[in-house]
C-alpha cells in the first residue's frame, strides 16, 4: 500500500505539470513542445520508481532510469532549438521534466509532503508566467540591490553569528541583536515596497499592521525615527504606529488561544477597550487623511535604511540591559510588577509565561490582569518613544491616540480586575 501511494503522488505530479503544458499551449498545436499530460505522467513514475530502487538499495539501476528520462527531455531541447530558431531556445517545459523527475524521486523515498508541497510550486510557477514576468519588469535597480543586500545580511551573516550572553546585565546576545536589526531593516523594506504599490497612506498602514504582528514596539522606533526624516509624511507614519499597537491585541489573543485557552476568556475585559480604541484611531486616521499629499519616495536611498536599524538595535539592547539592571537591584516583589517591567520590552515572552501560569485553572485571573499591566506598560513606553524620538505632527497626533489607547488599557484594567 505504501509503495502505491508514493507511486501515486509521483504520478500526479507529473501529470499536474503535464496538464498544465498542455493547458498553456506548449504541448499541442504548431509550437508544441516534447511533452504533455501522458508524458509527464510517465515521467513521474519513472521518477517514482528509481525512487523506490534507491531506497531497496539497487542505485545502479534508478541511475539508468533516471539517465534515461533526463536524457529524453535534454535531446527534445537541443532537437527543439536547433530546429526552431532563437525564438524556440525557452527550455521551460524541459526543465519542468527534469524537476518533476527529482520531485518524484524524493516522492519515492517516502519525503511526500516535500514533494507534493514542491510540486504545487512548480505549477504555480509555470501558471503564473505572466504575472512573474510583470513583476520582474517592475523591479528598479534600488529594489533589487537592496533585496540581495537583505539576503546576505540574513542568510549569510545571521546564521554565524554566536547566540552569547556576553557580559553583565544579562549579556549581549549578538545574534538575537542582528534578528532586530533585521527586523527593523525590513520593516523598513516592506514600507517601501508597501508606500510603492499602495501609496504613502495604504503603504505606511499596511506595513504598520504586518509589522505589528512581529513586533509592534519595533514599529513605533522605526516610524518615529522616520517621522524626523519625513516630516510631511507624520501623519501616515502616525497611522502605521496605531495600526501596530492595534494589531498587538489580537495576535496576544490568539497566542493564549493556542497556548492555553482558558486565559483567553479572562482577557476579554482587559483587551476590548484599548481594542475598539485602536480601531476607532486607525479609522480616523484613513477617513481624514488626504492622500493627494503624497510624496514620491526618493529613489536613489537605500529602502533598507541600515544604519537606522542598527542604531535602533542598540537602543534596544540598552533598554533590556537597563531593565535587568532594575530587576537585580531592586528584587521582583510580584508576579505584577514583575509583568509591568517585561512588558516594557517582550509581550511574547510575557504570554507564554502567563500562559503557562494559567495552567492552574485558579491562577487564570492573575495570569490575565498581568498581561492586562503588561499591554498598558508597553503602550506607554511607546508613548514614551513617540514623545521622545518623533517629531512634528507625528509626535502630536500619534501621541494623542497613544494617551487614549493608554487610558483605555487602564479602564480595561479597572473592568477585569473590579
Amino acid at each position: 500500500m505504501d509503495t502505491a501511494v508514493k507511486l501515486g503522488v509521483a504520478g500526479l505530479i507529473g501529470l499536474a505539470v503535464g496538464i498544465e503544458r498542455e493547458w498553456s499551449g506548449h504541448a499541442s498545436g504548431p509550437n508544441a513542445r516534447f511533452a504533455g499530460a501522458r508524458t509527464f505522467l510517465l515521467l513521474g513514475l519513472l521518477g517514482g520508481a528509481s525512487g523506490l530502487l534507491l531506497d531497496m538499495g539497487w542505485a545502479p539501476v534508478a541511475a539508468v532510469l533516471l539517465a534515461g528520462g533526463a536524457a529524453l527531455a535534454v535531446t527534445a531541447y537541443a532537437v527543439t532549438a536547433r530546429q526552431g530558431g532563437p525564438e524556440w531556445v525557452d527550455g521551460t517545459t524541459e526543465a519542468a521534466a527534469l524537476t518533476v523527475l527529482a520531485l518524484a524521486v524524493l516522492a519515492g523515498l517516502d519525503m511526500l509532503r516535500l514533494a507534493a508541497a514542491t510540486g504545487a510550486v512548480l505549477v504555480l510557477a509555470l501558471r503564473e508566467k505572466s504575472a512573474i514576468q510583470r513583476f520582474v519588469r517592475r523591479i528598479g535597480d534600488v529594489e533589487l540591490r537592496a533585496a540581495l543586500q537583505f539576503a546576505v545580511l540574513a542568510l549569510v551573516l545571521l546564521p554565524i553569528l554566536p547566540e552569547g550572553p556576553y557580559g553583565p546585565l544579562g549579556g549581549v546576545r549578538p545574534r538575537e541583536l542582528w534578528m532586530m536589526v533585521l527586523l527593523v531593516s525590513g520593516l523598513n523594506f516592506a514600507g517601501y515596497l508597501a508606500r510603492r504599490a499602495r501609496g504613502t497612506r495604504a503603504g505606511t498602514t499596511l506595513t504598520g499592521l504586518l509589522g505589528g504582528l512581529v513586533s509592534s514596539t519595533a514599529v513605533t522606533l522605526t516610524f518615529s525615527r522616520q517621522s524626523r526624516e519625513r516630516p510631511d509624511q507624520g501623519r501616515s507614519l502616525g497611522l502605521g504606529v496605531l495600526a501596530a499597537c492595534t494589531v498587538l491585541l489580537p495576535r496576544l489573543a490568539v497566542l493564549t488561544l493556542v497556548l492555553q485557552p482558558r486565559l483567553t476568556s479572562h482577557l476579554l475585559p482587559f483587551f476590548l477597550p484599548p481594542l475598539a480604541v485602536g480601531a476607532l484611531a486607525v479609522a480616523t486616521g484613513l477617513r481624514t487623511s488626504d492622500p493627494s499629499g503624497e510624496e514620491a519616495l526618493p529613489p536613489t536611498k537605500s529602502p533598507l535604511n541600515l544604519g537606522s536599524a542598527v542604531l535602533l538595535a542598540v537602543g534596544f539592547q540598552a533598554v533590556l540591559m537597563l531593565m535587568t539592571f532594575v530587576r537585580e537591584r531592586f528584587g521582583n516583589p510580584g508576579v505584577l510588577t514583575s509583568a509591568g517591567m517585561l512588558g516594557l520590552t517582550d509581550m511574547d515572552a510575557l504570554t507564554l509565561s502567563m500562559s503557562r501560569l494559567a495552567d492552574a485553572p485558579d491562577l487564570a485571573g492573575l495570569a490575565a490582569t498581568a498581561l492586562g499591566i503588561g499591554v498598558l506598560s508597553n503602550t506607554l513606553l511607546k508613548l514614551g518613544l513617540v514623545l521622545v524620538v518623533g517629531a512634528g505632527e507625528f509626535r502630536r497626533g500619534t501621541g494623542l491616540w497613544l494617551a487614549a489607547l493608554a487610558a483605555a488599557s487602564a479602564v480595561g484594567l479597572w473592568l477585569g480586575v473590579g
